[in-house]
């Protein structure tokens, strides 16, 4: 069985990371949306709560969420994951992608990066333009899963 770990700070999960998902179901016969603890970010949702929007934004059973703290490798390591999944969505992403998949391969030689590019309609969308639209009153609807939007409207108001 193919395995990919997918880490990302998901604050929040959009329709972008959920396209990735989906179309990472295509090649990989499970996943693992891990949330990444960021000490030196304050997130607008706590990591427990991200975790539970991917959990209701994802009920597959393929799918599974978990969070980390520390290298990634080290994470992937325990469960016994060789490849990462990450998306692209333009060149400013790939350069910094690139030095993250090279030091993950430095650190562990079996570690592997796949790349995924956003579909076509995600490719402008990121969590901090998200979270800026919902806190300005933006509708952010067909943004991200429905469990977010709830989560920003109760966050913002129910304008967003």
């Amino acid at each position: 069985m193919s395995l990919a770990i997918y880490p990302g700070t998901f604050d929040p999960i959009t329709n972008g990371h959920i396209d990735i998902i989906s179309r990472g179901l295509n090649v990989f016969d499970k996943l693992v949306v891990v949330v990444a603890y960021n000490a030196r970010k304050t997130g607008l949702f706590s990591v427990e709560e991200r975790v539970e929007l991917i959990r209701q934004s994802v009920p597959d059973p393929r799918v599974d969420v978990d969070s980390f703290e520390g290298l990634l490798v080290d994470y992937a390591e325990s469960m016994n994951a060789k490849v990462v999944l990450r998306g692209l969505r333009a060149v400013a992403d790939f350069e910094f992608e690139f030095q993250m998949a090279n030091m993950n391969r430095k650190l562990n030689n079996e570690m592997e990066t796949f790349f995924m590019m956003s579909g076509a309609g995600n490719f402008y969308v990121s969590s901090s333009l998200v979270r800026e639209v919902a806190s300005l009153g933006g509708k952010i609807d067909d943004l991200v899963p429905l469990p977010v939007s709830r989560a920003l409207k109760a966050r913002f108001g129910d304008d967003a």
